[in-house]
């Protein structure tokens, strides 16, 4: 408890972290005004009876902060943000030039990669501001006077959307941790009370055994999650001992850490956005009087309501992501290299390629227990349901999920700052 109370002590202390704290809470306060604010010519008891039929739209407004229930300026979230990110990770693989410039390029690539992937963002948030709209207007929730009213909406939502995006960028910059994660986490936070309170509205005394069951469940999920997430393996790491004259350095010992998570929410973002994605498209479409839209969006949603075939397609989606992200983000060749270049070494394995050999089984040994897990995790409420038939619950553990992730990755950079000036 004295380490907590020292820690609360720098942290509100020291006037530049203090500044970074205020900054992130007033960019979220900021967000949270945005998602209050509507287009105009809604429905809302039409919106309100959409929504409560619609699974697919009640994910998407968790990830808007309840923008999307409300048909706000930011109804779109960072949603686009997420799909152009998709797309460049996936172009470091079918593209050599992205990923030499992600990978090889230090800084300066990194920041071109992200330049990328803002201008990516823009044509993102009008495709998918122009489909919902079109599918909110053939429902009849929100009525146009003409094509330009349309358009003038159109631009206002995709406006929004990268409004947030660079909101998102400023977090990232000025405050503290992941700004996209942070409003995603602002989101699902801010819309929770609500769902808390209509779940509870809506019980019968017969499934108050069931809402106990999910309460141990959750309760289970956290601990899992935090341990899982704290864990690490350690590569025993020498230093070659070096003699200049009378001068002895180097001979120290060290470890190398690898988390089984390295990659955070990132696997579970990149999945539900896969998801969907195409249930959006194809419902956009179907608005607009395609036939083969119709059918298709129709299979579609017979799949999303199947949870067991719904549930694998989710579960593969984020084990093949935990990989995928992990490989990119984490390079055995680089890790070498750097040991060789400092006079390091892993004791018992060759420097060069024998160590990259080695670390990366380590990482690969390491990843598949890490991403089984954070794939059961993420099913998890499917199998409650299924088993329950509780509906209401759903959304609620992929949220908890993400917001552990989240604010176990806001906790360790807070530390990071606390012991940055401590010494």
């Amino acid at each position: 408890m004295s380490a907590f109370f020292h820690k609360l002590t720098v942290v509100f202390g020291d006037r530049a972290l203090r500044n970074r704290i205020i900054f992130l809470v007033a960019a979220i306060a900021v967000f949270r005004l945005l998602a209050a604010i509507p287009i105009p010519g809604v429905d809302h008891f039409r919106l309100a009876q959409f929504f409560a039929d619609n699974q697919f739209l009640g994910l998407l407004n968790i990830f808007s902060g309840g923008g999307l229930s409300q048909l706000s300026i930011v109804m779109l979230g960072v949603g686009p943000y997420i799909t152009a990110s998709i797309v460049m990770q996936l172009g470091t693989i079918v593209f050599p030039s992205i990923k030499n410039m992600y990978t090889e390029e230090g800084e300066s690539g990194r920041a071109k990669f992200v330049e990328w992937t803002r201008i990516l963002a823009i044509p993102f948030s009008i495709l998918q501001a122009v489909a919902i709209l079109s599918l909110l207007e053939s429902q009849e929730i929100i009525v146009f006077a003409n094509a330009f009213g349309f358009a003038v909406s159109a631009i206002m939502v995709a406006a929004g959307s990268i409004l947030l995006m660079w909101i998102g960028e400023l977090i990232t910059e000025f405050g503290i941790g992941n700004g996209v994660s942070l409003i995603i986490f602002a989101g699902i936070v801010s819309h929770l009370p609500a769902r808390i309170s209509q779940t509870l509205f809506a019980a019968n005394a017969s499934d108050i055994p069931a809402y106990l069951g999910f309460l141990a469940i959750a309760l289970a999920v956290v601990y899992a999650v935090v341990k899982v997430s704290e864990a690490e393996r350690s590569i025993p790491i020498a230093y070659a001992r070096q003699v200049r004259g009378a001068a002895v350095s180097g001979g120290a010992a060290t470890y190398l850490p690898i988390r089984l998570l390295q990659t955070g929410v990132v696997p579970i973002i990149f999945a539900l956005s896969l998801l969907l994605v195409p249930q959006m498209a194809l419902k956009a479409l179907s608005a607009i009087g395609l036939s083969f839209a119709t059918s298709w969006a129709a299979g579609y949603g017979v799949f999303a309501a199947n949870h067991f075939a719904y549930g694998t397609v989710y579960f593969f989606l984020v084990v093949l992501f935990t990989y995928f992200y992990t490989q990119i983000t984490f390079e055995p060749k680089r890790v070498a290299d750097n040991l060789q270049k400092s006079g390091a070494f892993v004791p018992g394995v060759r420097p060069g390629a024998e160590t990259e050999k080695y670390v990366g089984a380590v990482v690969n040994r390491i990843t598949f227990p890490g991403a089984v897990f954070l794939g059961f995790v993420a099913v998890v409420p499917f199998i409650v349901q299924g088993l329950t038939g509780v509906t209401t619950i759903v959304v609620g553990g992929t949220a908890l999920l993400i917001a552990i992730q989240v604010i176990l990755d806001l906790v360790r950079k807070i530390d990071a700052q606390v012991s940055l000036r401590e010494y």
